[in-house]
């Protein structure tokens, strides 16, 4: 099993869950982070770090965001690994609250760990 990043992230991209994971497993887009489903381990340590609580267990994962499993599958091939906290976007506080964010999810890669 693993963990998938959901829609809550968008726009925000806290990378707190990107510190204590022991397995960099974390990828970056522009305006969301996934992670890579073949290199977590399951350990959920970054769960209770995300402040919009966008991650999941996949077996826990709501059924309005089953996509979001192969949304993260997809990208973490294509986007750099992050390791590293970063500053949230500039607009992590007015989207933070904010439903319905996926027309605003961007498929352009980060910057990764760089």
């Amino acid at each position: 099993m693993t963990h998938v990043v959901t829609e809550p992230c968008i726009k925000c991209k806290f990378t707190d869950c990107v510190a204590v994971c022991p397995v960099d497993c974390f990828h970056e887009g522009t305006n969301m982070l996934v992670i890579d489903p073949d290199e977590c381990i399951d350990c959920g340590a970054c769960v209770d770090e995300c402040p919009v609580s966008a991650i999941y267990p996949e077996e826990d994962l709501p059924e309005k965001w089953q996509h979001f499993l192969d949304l993260n599958t997809q990208y973490a091939a294509e986007w750099p690994v992050i390791s590293q906290t970063q500053d949230p976007l500039d607009t992590a506080e007015e989207y933070r609250e904010v439903e319905k964010k996926e027309e605003l999810f961007e498929p352009t890669p980060g910057k990764g760990d760089d």
